[in-house]
């Protein structure tokens, strides 16, 4: 049995049918040039015959003297791939309406905690000749960091690659050195004692940054009518832009091109809730993670840290709340960056305990929300990348929402696009593509307000 990490076990623990807490991602994929109609049937077979999978995709949680669960790791080993690996076509017409609807059903849907906890569907039938992949894996084994880094494993730049590779594929060595019993027995009990004491010089520098008021806290945010209550039901919504748009904007700004996204987003959620008159006076807040990995961790697990960051969705002009959210964001990260990692991981854990709490029945009604949304930008890939001789054209991630936070934004960067990928409370957050017009109009508001 290999232990699991406290976050790990949180992810476990804190899902329920209401509440699945797998990541996902929706690629698309242009076919190559004089491809034939079986050339998705016969890539689909050649993903069942990739036998050899390794460690990551072997895990399935087990208890301890079938009592003690969500404690340790089993490793099957004879993964059944017929069933974790799907084949799927489309209804007429094949739009990408009709794939974000497959995939909205796709995600809303538990992982069997009898087997390896992941699952990847291959789907055809898109009237323009494109198909789709769609893959999720419980947020227990990866984060998104690692989910990119697996990506790049088996999806090579180079078209003429014949070296069919999957991500269950193993890949180079994935485990850093002394891991062992002892050695996970030490880190495990290293990343308590942080989450327990956070150490007394963390405790002076966070008791520092509240003073200067440099850190963004929970609860300091308007209840709004994304956060209530979710459902199991989930709705997907997915779109590309251009990045040399957002490069041109955070260039003339002086700014992070991730405060530019950040900005993008609280545009278009002031003008979302605006629309269905629910924009509350006071700005939203968004929970923004930060990767905290470094080159030598293995690729799974979560290493994660997270900031708060004001939106100043009350400001009316898009280059003030840009300013805001610049000036919110360097200082929240300032803050973390100063801290040893273990120590970051576990004042990020006390920021986000609040929404941990929500999964209880009734609080998420009876105490302030503890940030409003979730915006993620993961770093992707700038170079073309190909499967099967296929070109990738779209990554779209698929992430979570929990009770009281209905709506997750993520993105990530395929060659010269930055993808969006948004995912709902089907019943709480109605006509959630129209959040990818209002982004938009809220990235053609910030060229204006550069002088572009």
């Amino acid at each position: 049995m290999e232990l699991m990490s406290p976050v790990d076990a949180l992810f476990l623990s804190a899902e329920s049918r209401e509440h699945p807490l797998h990541v996902g991602s929706l690629q698309l994929f242009e076919p190559p040039a004089g491809a034939g109609h079986s050339f998705v049937r016969d890539t689909h077979q050649a993903m069942l015959e990739c036998r050899d999978v390794a460690p990551l995709f072997r895990k399935r949680p087990t208890s301890f003297h079938g009592a003690l669960t969500n404690i340790g790791w089993s490793i099957d080993d004879d993964v059944d791939l017929g069933y974790h690996v799907r084949r799927s076509a489309l209804p007429a017409p094949g739009r990408v309406r009709e794939l974000l609807e497959l995939t909205s059903r796709l995600h809303a849907n538990l992982l069997d905690r009898h087997r390896p906890l992941w699952e990847t569907h291959v789907i055809e039938g898109l009237t323009d000749g494109r198909f789709a992949i769609y893959s999720k894996m419980h947020h227990a084994l990866i984060d998104g960091v690692s989910g990119l880094a697996l990506m790049r494993q088996s999806l090579p730049a180079d078209p003429a690659d014949t070296d069919f590779r999957t991500a269950w594929t193993p890949g180079p060595a994935r485990e850093p050195r002394g891991q062992d019993l002892r050695g996970r027995l030490q880190r495990v009990g290293g990343m308590l004692g942080s989450v327990a004491g956070l150490a007394p010089s963390t405790l002076r520098l966070a008791r520092s940054a509240l003073l200067e008021q440099q850190l963004t806290l929970p609860f300091g945010t308007p209840r709004t009518m994304l956060n209530v209550p979710v459902g199991g039901a989930r709705r997907c919504a997915a779109q590309s832009w251009d990045l040399d748009r957002i490069i041109t904007v955070k260039d003339a700004a002086g700014v992070s091109l991730n405060d530019v996204v950040l900005a993008m987003c609280a545009g278009a959620l002031r003008a979302y809730l605006d629309d269905n008159e629910a924009l509350p006076d006071t700005p939203l807040v968004a929970m923004v993670p930060v990767s905290l990995r470094n080159d030598r961790d293995a690729v799974g697990g979560n290493m994660v840290g997270s900031v708060l960051c004001n939106l100043a969705t009350h400001l009316d002009d898009p280059a003030d709340r840009l300013a805001a959210i610049h000036t919110s964001m360097r200082a929240n990260k300032k803050v973390l960056s100063q801290l040893p990692r273990a120590q970051a991981l576990a004042l990020s854990l006390l920021l986000l305990s609040p929404a941990a709490l929500n999964a209880l029945p009734g609080l998420a009604q009876a105490t302030p929300p503890p940030f409003n949304v979730c915006i993620s930008n993961v770093p992707g890939v700038r170079e073309p990348r190909y499967f099967n001789g296929a070109r990738l054209v779209g990554n779209y991630p698929m992430s979570l929402t929990l009770n009281g936070q209905a709506l997750n934004i993520t993105l990530t960067g395929t060659a010269d696009s930055l993808d969006f990928g948004l995912v709902g409370c089907r019943r709480s957050v109605p006509h959630l593509q129209r959040v990818l017009g209002h982004l938009e109009t809220s990235l053609k508001e910030l060229e204006r307000a550069v002088g572009l």
